[in-house]
């Protein structure tokens, strides 16, 4: 399995950017879908956005459709979180997760996480 460290977070205010890093180790990230999911203090966690493993297609929650991107270099075994336009309810811990092939919503079909880091806005 692919290992994942996520790196970047920090504190930052609301409208700020913030970038988001998360690098595999142990075997390449090609062939799998990376998502990145997010966890505030006594909430689930909940699913932020996914790139199939070809970098395709994107899947967004609608709370950070027009704000967060998603990228994969591949080469570098990296997947990027550009977090535009922060609002101090994007405060949360930052998880990146990998699975074969198919990219969905669901934290429960990703077996492959990071140990995650954390974004915090204020306001």
């Amino acid at each position: 399995q692919v290992q994942l460290a996520e790196s970047g977070g920090g504190l930052v205010q609301a409208g700020d950017s913030l970038r988001l890093s998360c690098a595999a180790s142990r075997r390449t990230f090609s062939g799998y879908a990376v998502a990145w999911f997010r966890q505030a203090p006594g909430k689930e966690r909940d699913f932020v956005i996914a790139t199939t493993w070809s970098g395709d297609r994107t899947y967004y929650a609608d709370s950070v459709k027009g704000r967060f991107i998603i990228s994969r270099d591949n080469a570098e075994n990296t997947v990027y979180l550009q977090m535009n336009s922060l609002k101090p309810e994007d405060t949360a811990v930052y998880y990146c997760a990998a699975r074969i092939h198919i990219a969905t919503m669901t934290a429960g079909d990703y077996d492959c996480w990071g140990q995650g880091t954390q974004v915090t806005v204020s306001s």
